[in-house]
């Protein structure tokens, strides 16, 4: 699988064999899903002695939004595709909030009443001067 492929995989597995589906994810409206891929994406980074030390698991980063229970690096390219995961669910749960702002903005368009058997629009438009 190349990377994308391994994202969409995750994410996947995320929503489908963790539970974290889009409902739960919009709850997490405070940039938590953006500070855990960023936890997870420099942890890939990290010089080896630093690696060693996160994967140990002794202590999540210091910007992780949720218990230490749950910081869970393993390797580069995994703690990469679990970012990359992350970013996709933060921007889908970004676009799903501007969505029902939008919806939420725009009232209902008025009705049109369809002209009269007989008169065209026009018509219809002079008769209610």
């Amino acid at each position: 699988m190349d990377g994308i492929e391994s994202i969409a995989a995750e994410r996947k597995r995320q929503v489908e064999g963790e539970g974290w589906t889009p409902e739960h994810d919009d709850e997490h409206a405070e940039g938590e899903l953006g500070k855990a891929a960023a936890c997870y994406a420099l942890a890939a980074s990290a010089e080896t002695q630093l690696r060693f030390d996160i994967k140990r698991g002794d202590a999540a980063p210091q910007d992780w939004p949720w218990d230490t229970s749950w910081w869970k690096p393993k390797d580069r390219r995994a703690d990469l595709v679990r970012a990359g995961a992350l970013i996709a669910a933060e921007i889908d749960r970004l676009d799903r909030a501007e969505k029902a702002r939008n919806h939420a903005a725009c009232p209902p368009a008025p009705r049109a009443t369809p002209p009269r058997a007989g008169l065209t629009q026009r018509d219809e438009a002079l008769r209610r001067r």
